[in-house]
């Protein structure tokens, strides 16, 4: 009798194991963010899977992996120059611990896996500047003046700090203005790019890429132009559609052709309430043969509209590369409408990345140029050795931890009051983020090909299931 209850016990053992490689007993990780800031980011009891009948009044998101959409480069933000200095001058220990929790992937580390970079400063560095200033009167179309030794104080020591703890992040580069002799106003803000200066903004492009891959850093993408219909930002510069598609075509295509430049071409980098802009560029035959997509901010127009680009050219990639939070935070608003927006908002329509704005800024909101953005709130507040997290700190940790690169987005219905967006990641998981945008309390059924689960989400609350 002894020796039938081992066999048993034995055989059932190994059916609980057989069911579990199976997928057909697991468990879900559940990470809250409260409306409240009671909880951030923190992990839950986990919620079991079941093949039973549930409650059938619950409302039911389903997720289904069989529908396949974009796939995922990553999640993350703008490593400033400002960001940069003063990341640079925390204490060494105080540095490598933010640098881990911010870029690593265990333990509490919320795993950013994307960051942009101007180049040359934007206008949250501490002054104005370019790879080719040159004295009043001078010009360099050959870029012989050509240096980013000016990022060698700050910016390029972090990123190799950053590149030491993920070597596969990937990085794009945003022009906010090319070096004034180029303009047709000798000035930081505003003006145009002159014609006769493609060729030799093309090879500033080239020289860029190269003297960062020299120092181990890899430019995947840059843009063509920040926010390009934006010229009173201090530096910036204005560049309609026609001149784009015209700099692409004649000069930095050819460019990137010539010298064997890998690094993608994106274009537009600013808001949704002017698709036209993109179409447009889009619409020029050859210099579409040199763009790998288009990338999109939010401070104007509907995310939905940026569908639009990929319904017309679906062989083209969307990216989201900015979006700020004002001080001072709204800490509930602003998580609702990020994580709506953004996090659902922006992958539902083919972006491949979310980026939000600022790494850091001190309490000051500071370092920016004269006639920079003066309320710019960074993700973490950097006060010497001192971090306090912020909003998009949280936006951006319920999807860089989970829904690594490689990830691809899935099928999951769309709830009103209930905005979510689901992927499936390279290892196999599945992984849902959901705001409860009610102002009721919700009890949800997830319903997945392993069974279905149900949960309660407060109002107001930010949950990422992972199972």
């Amino acid at each position: 009798m002894k020796k039938l209850y081992i066999f048993f016990s034995s055989y059932l053992l190994l059916l609980l194991l057989v069911a579990c490689s199976n997928g057909e007993v697991k468990s879900v990780e559940v990470w809250l963010t409260k409306a409240d800031e009671s909880v951030l980011f923190k992990k839950q009891k986990p919620v079991e899977i079941s093949n039973k009948n549930s409650d059938k009044t619950t409302i039911t998101i389903g997720v289904n992996d069989d529908k396949q959409y974009q796939v995922i480069d990553g999640f993350g933000f703008t490593l400033t120059g400002g960001s940069a200095r003063l990341i640079n001058e925390m204490q060494p220990e105080a540095r490598q611990s933010l640098l881990n929790e911010l870029f690593g992937v265990d333990g509490d580390a919320i795993g950013v896996s994307y960051l942009r970079l101007s180049i040359g400063a934007s206008d949250l560095s501490d002054s104005v500047f370019t790879y080719n200033d040159l004295p009043e009167g001078q010009m360099d179309p050959f870029m012989e003046n050509f240096s980013i030794e000016t990022e060698l104080v700050h910016l390029i020591p972090v990123l190799q700090e950053i590149l030491a703890i993920n070597p596969d992040i990937l990085i794009m580069g945003s022009p906010w203005t090319p070096p004034v002799w180029m303009k047709n106003n000798q000035h930081s803000i505003g003006g145009t790019l002159k014609p006769v200066f493609y060729d030799a903004y093309a090879l500033y492009f080239v020289k860029y890429i190269q003297a960062m891959a020299q120092l181990g850093i890899r430019i995947d993408a840059i843009t063509v132009q920040n926010e390009p219909l934006h010229p009173g930002n201090n530096p910036s510069l204005l560049m309609k559609a026609s001149e784009q598609a015209a700099f692409i075509r004649q000069s930095l295509g050819p460019a990137f052709k010539k010298h064997a430049i890998d690094t993608k071409i994106v274009i537009y980098d600013h808001n949704a309430d002017r698709i036209d802009y993109p179409l447009e560029v889009l619409a020029d035959e050859e210099a579409r043969s040199y763009i790998d997509g288009t990338a999109f901010h939010l401070y104007g127009g509907r995310v939905e509209d940026i569908s639009q680009v990929h319904e017309a050219y679906p062989d083209k990639n969307l990216y989201f590369t900015e979006q700020w939070v004002g001080y001072p935070q709204n800490f509930p608003n602003d998580m609702a409408w990020h994580i709506r927006e953004l996090i659902v908002g922006a992958t539902r329509n083919w972006c491949r990345n979310v980026l939000e704005w600022n790494l850091a800024a001190d309490p000051n909101l500071k370092p920016h140029t004269d006639g920079g953005c003066t309320l710019c709130l960074g993700a973490v507040t950097i006060n010497g050795d001192n971090v306090t997290r912020n909003v998009a700190y949280y936006i951006i940790a319920h999807a860089s931890k989970f829904v690594r690169p490689g990830s691809v987005r899935i099928w999951s219905d769309e709830v009103e009051g209930l905005p979510n967006v689901a992927f499936k990641t390279p290892d196999g998981k599945k992984v849902l983020v959901v705001l409860n945008d009610t102002p009721e309390n919700e009890s949800i059924k997830i319903e997945s090909s392993e069974g279905s689960y149900v949960l309660s989400i407060e109002s107001g609350d930010v949950v990422t299931l992972v199972w």
